[in-house]
């Protein structure tokens, strides 16, 4: 016989943990599948890898009882400036800024290590009785069995729960064992992520510089260093890949600036092919998928993990309100809740994001010309403006109570 627990989560990265703290504080019994293995996951060394949290992501995170451990290693955003330009030009006069100092919620944001939000959640798992925490395992199989859906790890191993949650991103084989299929299209661009030490204090200030190869993002960490998130063409961004560091940062400083002064490598370097990717449905058959199961977009927003976020304090919230009605959890009603409370949200942003990618992506005059005015104009509104901001922040729409910074 199968061991049981209320819910199974196969993908142990941020969402996965998230949701896990999230389900086991609305009273669930959680196994979360995690293919790495556990020293991997706790290594304590800067990799260059860091995170836009947005404020309602903080406020999820708070909510978690997380946020003490993270406080004083996080960087809050300030300000963000969005501005076009070229690599040897220099951003464009008309720019749009957004002030921190314009809503009052507090930082539109904060910046937090990879090294220090994955720590803290694991740490919370590890303290967290209804969470198992299996690591190094892999599902191998899935098949539903009257009223549960049990799972074959790789070690022979079977496990049933009443619902599964794909979080094991955009290649996600429980999506994919479930029949659920995907729509997209490859950006033929690559994001070079790294991170800076530079000579001058940022201010906390995040800068968005649309290149006509693709976006670059400056993102402030604590200290003099900044999170860089650098978008070129597929087969540049793999030349620039290869070369030494040396050869690496001497790409980068004319698309960077001088502002910030001298700057040099800290961590390591990755680099990620970008795609437009959505599974056809969030749900299926005593299933749901969150994170980038679900929706792989554009990173040029930052919004990546924050939607993934969403997502899981969403499902925890439905499958909460669900088990206090005695309703069955993997019921397709119940499931079809969380679906219609995120599809719209997730597809509009992915949509949204390819437009802008699109529209900043080339060095077209004429559009630059519009892009230059549009970004002036919205920068003189500033009822847009705070909108937009508030936007960035994640606190618009249908927030779930977690993103409130309330228990589920």
């Amino acid at each position: 016989m199968p061991g049981t627990s209320d819910i199974l989560i196969v993908g142990g990265g941020l969402n996965g943990c998230s949701l896990a703290l999230a389900l086991a504080g609305a009273g669930f019994g959680v196994v979360l599948i995690d293919s790495q293995k556990l020293d991997h996951l706790l290594a304590t060394d800067f990799d260059g890898r860091s995170y836009a949290l947005a404020l309602a992501s903080q406020r999820m995170l708070a909510a978690l009882g997380l946020w003490p451990g993270l406080a004083a290693d996080a960087q809050p955003i300030l300000q963000v400036t969005a501005s076009d330009g070229n690599a040897h030009s220099g951003p464009s006069p008309l720019h749009l800024l957004f002030d921190h100092a314009e809503i009052e919620e507090g930082p539109m944001g904060w910046m937090v290590e990879d090294r220090h939000l994955r720590q803290a959640l694991l740490a919370a798992i590890a303290a967290t009785p209804a969470i198992r925490h299996l690591t190094a395992e892999t599902v191998t199989a899935q098949r539903l069995e009257r009223q549960q859906i049990v799972v074959t790890l790789a070690n022979g191993d079977q496990i049933a729960g009443a619902l599964l949650v794909g979080c094991d991103g955009r290649s996600s084989a429980t999506a994919t064992r479930a029949g659920i299929k995907r729509t997209g299209w490859p950006y033929h661009q690559t994001a070079l992520v790294c991170a800076v030490a530079h000579e001058l204090p940022h201010n906390g200030t995040a800068h968005q510089l649309f290149l006509p190869p693709g976006p670059l993002a400056i993102l402030p960490l604590q200290g003099n260093r900044s999170s860089i998130v650098w978008t070129e063409t597929t087969a540049q961004a793999r030349a620039i890949q290869s070369w030494n560091d040396a050869g690496y940062l001497a790409a980068l400083r004319p698309r960077f600036g001088d502002f910030l002064g001298r700057i040099t490598l800290t961590g390591a370097r990755f680099s990620y092919p970008l795609t437009l990717s959505l599974a056809t449905a969030m749900t299926g058959a005593r299933l749901a998928l969150v994170g980038d199961a679900a929706h792989g977009i554009h990173p040029l927003a930052g919004q990546g993990l924050n939607l993934g976020l969403r997502d899981s304090a969403a499902l925890a919230e439905v499958l909460a309100m669900a088990l206090r009605r005695g309703e069955d959890i993997g019921a397709p009603g119940v499931l079809a809740r969380y679906q219609g409370w995120r599809r719209f949200d997730t597809t509009t942003l992915a949509l949204a994001t390819d437009g802008f990618n699109r529209l900043f992506s080339n060095d077209n005059p004429l559009l630059r010309l519009g892009r230059d005015i549009g970004l002036g104009l919205t920068n003189a509104m500033p009822a847009l403006r705070r909108h937009l901001i508030r936007e960035a922040a994640g606190l618009t729409g249908d927030l779930p109570r977690l993103m409130q910074g309330k228990a589920v």
